[in-house]
This record gives C-alpha cells, structure tokens and sequence, in this order.
C-alpha cells in the first residue's frame, strides 16, 4: 500500500488508545480547506511500507493501535492485505473515510479488519458537490452511512464546520445521521492568510446545540 505520511504516536485519533498513524496518498474529493492537501498529489514523497511495519512491530505492547487515514484510503488497491497485516500484528484498527466506496466498507467490515470506522459528512446533500468539488454520488454516501449504522461496528460522523456551511446546513444533514450516537462538529481552520475566516464559537456551539436538541448528540472539537 502506498503510504505518504506516518505520526508514530497519537493520543488522540483513536478514542482512548494511544496509536499510530498512517496517511495515504490521493483522494477523490478536493476539499478547499484540507489540511493533508500536500499528499493527495501524484508527487507525493512516499514512506516505505517495510518501514512502518518494522516500527510497529517494535512498538507492539505499547501502542494499542493504527489509524489509517489519508487521503482515501479506500482509494489503495492494497488496503485490505495492509489492514490484514495490522489485524494480524494484534492492532486495533481505526479507518478514516469520506464514504464513497460503500461495498469496500462493508467487506471490510464484515472480514474484521477494522475495528473503528470515522466517516466525514462533508454538507449537507445540496452542497456536496460545492465543498468537494467534484460530481458526489450521494447514494454511495447514503449507502455508507447505512452500513455503519447496521452492522455493528465502532463509528463515529464527523464534520468540518467549514464557512460554506451555516447552522441549517448542519441541521439538514443530520438528518442523515439521525439516531448515531457519536456525531462530532470539528472547527475549520485556515490554510493560508486570505482563506475564509471560521466561524466564531460562538456560532458553532449554537449550532452543536441545534443539532443536540433534533438528534441528541453533539461534541464539538478544535475550539
């Protein structure tokens, strides 16, 4: 699998387990306000594989678990015999994904190679298009949220309260995720001096109030 970037602890990509993580290259969504964007090129500097798995064979007993972030991960033709080899090495496993490759989660799923699944709700379904810039297949997204919300698996939604969005586009794609229980609201920062400014904290705890009140459950992070 490729692999652009590796952080060798974290105590906080993995709920309470001290882990590792790792970055994929490449993604199918071009988000503005993507803080991995110096990976997702075709240029991108690569990490051998080898390496990272002599690490963690090293660290094996004091780190808990591997997040597999990106990037897409899902977007690696070798995911599966990567994840594989974590599961085998006796991690826990953590996936962050952006949905859009609902069959791939739920063969991942139902093989165990992962144990926690993040999933990034960009917008609301009117807007998609405009944060990813690209054509979004809406029903795959759907179909994602479907899955992890019937088969058991450890998950949480996740969005970015980047400018594009206000308190009713949060409130409307909730209504995708309704009845989750871990749904977190992240505060959006900027890449370069003349990005559009974040929303005041005021505003975004408002709005994670908003979302508590229709679907009972909102943590707000990064502010």
């Amino acid at each position: 699998m490729l692999i652009a970037g590796f952080q060798k602890l974290s105590m906080v990509d993995y709920p309470q387990k001290m882990c590792a993580v790792v970055f994929t290259p490449y993604c199918n969504f071009n988000c503005t306000y993507c803080h991995n964007y110096h990976i997702l090129g075709k240029d991108s500097p690569l990490i051998e594989e080898n390496e990272v798995f002599e690490y963690l064979q090293k660290r094996k007993g004091m780190l808990q678990a591997v997040v597999v972030s990106g990037g897409e991960p899902t977007l690696q033709p070798n995911l599966e015999d990567f994840l594989r080899s974590l599961k085998n090495m006796g991690y826990l496993v953590k996936l962050d994904t952006n949905g859009t490759k609902p069959e791939l989660l739920k063969k991942l799923i139902s093989e165990k190679l992962v144990d926690y699944i993040a999933m990034d709700i960009k917008a609301s379904e009117g807007k998609y298009d405009e944060l990813t810039q690209v054509s979004c297949d809406m029903r795959a997204i759907r179909r994602s949220i479907f899955y992890l919300r019937n088969t058991g698996i450890a998950h949480e939604f996740r969005t970015t309260f980047a400018p594009q969005l206000n308190k009713e586009d949060i409130l409307e794609l909730t209504d995708m995720i309704a009845g989750t229980e871990h749904y977190y609201l992240q505060q959006y920062r900027k890449r370069k001096d003349d990005d559009p400014e974040p929303h005041l904290p005021s505003y975004i705890n408002e709005t994670a109030d908003a979302v508590r009140q229709k679907i009972g459950v909102c943590i707000v992070r990064g502010l």
